[in-house]
């Protein structure tokens, strides 16, 4: 099953996880860079657990967690792009970040608004 959320999402993981690796071969402390490798890649891991949720709440919850790891994402990049640390085209980053958080939100808002029509909860 293919989504373009999903697919962002793994355009993004892909991203910070080439970045992360051009990071830590230049720099011994990568806390931040860590950081930012766990919450990036724990957004379409959680998107693609929403999929196969058990029920019209678990995707929405899920879909909130990928929200979550999106802004906690954003602040590690902004710490990143702000400290000069690392010559790097941050503001790509960034960039694929606020499309997937506005993604995120707009599909959050649409099972909002269809959990209570549907009538599929318990």
């Amino acid at each position: 099953m293919s989504s373009p959320l999903l697919d962002k999402s793994l355009d993004f993981a892909t991203k910070i996880v080439l970045f992360y690796e051009s990071f830590s071969k230049t720099r011994k402390d990568t806390t931040i860079a860590k950081q930012l490798l766990r919450s990036a890649t724990s957004i379409g891991a959680n998107i693609n657990e929403a999929v196969y949720g058990n029920s019209k709440a678990d995707f929405i919850s899920k879909l909130h967690i990928s929200l979550k790891e999106t802004a906690e994402s954003i602040y590690w990049l902004t710490i990143l792009k702000r400290t000069h640390l690392f010559d790097y085209n941050f503001d790509e980053l960034l960039s694929l970040a606020e499309e997937i958080k506005r993604m995120l939100i707009a599909s959050i808002n649409t099972a909002k608004e269809n959990k209570s029509g549907k009538g599929d909860e318990n």
